[in-house]
């Protein structure tokens, strides 16, 4: 498998086409909000939802028409998550997807809505019924990086990964696209992506690539702690390759699949609304893997350590005391705590002296480092990637809505 450089994200995918534009449902003039994905044909389909009991329109709507494996399009708009809104968003949410399928003379059955943005008020669909002619006039191999900025709300860019793969003989490649800055924790992270693939996939075989990939990826990245009422991954593949992947290729698919949502959900991180570091918590030798799983997700969400990040802090008590309240049994007088390579506290007590803690801090200054907490209980191992938290959050989300 290959990551390919910045300037090939870009690059068509076999069997889509993309567009976008502004139909003035964000505040600012002109700005690109509406966003349309379309395939040649039905196309295999899988999509994983938010898992908050608030769930936006949008979503309830996008699951029903997933759960057949079939789709053409997937409409999205930024700057209005229509959630909370009653049978007016519903209504709202049918309308806009319907003046899709008119325009693409397919059934609305086929195309999948998503919205992001501000909750509580009704999206307004005739802003997007009157554009709809237009935008799917615009629709091309190559407006995939309008189709990256539409999406956005926060976020200070775009956000994309392509991996390229071999299947019998051929290149094939899955890029992924996803917004996402704040309100970002597992169950799904808060966040819109959108995978396309020009590998043959069943929409069954898809389905469960897609899940599994995301509890690795997705459902490892934790900004805030907040889940949002409109998260949504939606998978399509147009099996413009050829034949039918199973068995062995299936499996190099499933690795390029985890590789793009990895490569998409880290740039969530980073972009955490004002993060300056993003972190990779590695927990070793627990009892289970679900207890270390347990303890990095303590630690990758608690204030203390992500503030402790945004100053560069090397507070290992703050590490210590965030994996002993998860709820996990360890003794603490047999862990190690590391920072990069650095052991801060190991046996029981500190091994930080002031040439150490310079060390220690001097990791903590890297964009990207790592976190280790090493156990003697058994064999249980689990990873959680978190950024730090600082003024600029505050300030972020305080302004949100003004």
């Amino acid at each position: 498998m290959t990551k390919l450089r910045a300037s090939k994200l870009y690059a068509p995918v076999p069997g889509f086409r993309f567009a976008a534009l502004a139909a003035g449902i964000k505040k600012k003039e002109g700005a690109l909000d509406v966003g349309l994905l379309v395939a040649d044909a039905d196309v295999s389909t899988a999509a994983v939802f938010t898992k908050n009991r608030v769930k936006a329109a949008p979503v309830r709507v996008a699951a029903r028409r997933v759960r057949g494996g079939v789709a053409r399009a997937v409409l999205v708009n930024a700057g209005n998550a229509n959630a909370c809104t009653g049978a007016a968003g519903t209504k709202a949410t049918l309308a806009s997807t319907a003046a899709i399928a008119r325009a693409l003379g397919v059934d609305p059955a086929r195309v999948v809505p998503a919205s992001t943005g501000v909750i509580g008020v009704p999206l307004p669909a005739e802003k997007i019924e009157a554009v709809a002619p237009r935008l799917v006039k615009k629709l091309s191999e190559g407006g995939v990086r309008h189709f990256s900025r539409a999406i956005l709300t926060t976020d200070r860019g775009p956000k994309l990964a392509r991996v390229d793969f071999e299947v019998g003989g051929q290149t094939a490649t899955v890029l992924a696209i996803a917004k996402g800055a704040g309100m970002i924790h597992p169950n799904m992270a808060t966040t819109l992506a959108f995978v396309v693939t020009d590998a043959k996939v069943k929409a069954e075989d898809l389905s469960v690539a897609l899940r599994a990939a995301t509890e690795l990826t997705f459902n490892r990245i934790s900004v805030d702690g907040d889940t949002s009422t409109n998260d949504a991954i939606v998978a399509m593949a147009s099996g413009a390759t050829g034949a039918t992947l199973r068995g062995a290729s299936l499996a190099v698919f499933q690795r390029a699949l985890e590789e793009a949502l990895e490569g998409v959900a880290l740039q969530i991180v980073a972009d955490g609304e004002g993060a300056e570091h993003v972190a990779k918590i590695v927990v070793e030798g627990a009892t289970s893997d679900r207890a270390a799983l347990q303890i990095a997700r303590t630690m990758a969400t608690s204030s203390l350590v992500k503030t402790a990040m945004h100053g560069q802090d090397p507070n290992w008590g703050r590490l210590l005391a965030a994996a002993g309240r998860s709820g996990a049994r360890f003794d603490p007088e047999r862990a190690e705590v590391r920072l990069g390579e650095v052991v801060v506290f190991r046996d029981g007590l500190t091994t930080m002296d002031a040439a150490t803690e310079a060390r220690a801090a001097k990791v903590m200054a890297k964009a990207r480092y790592e976190i280790g907490l090493r156990l003697r209980e058994g064999s249980g191992s689990a990873f959680y990637w978190t950024c730090d938290l600082g003024h600029e959050y505050v300030r972020i989300n305080a302004d949100y809505r003004s």
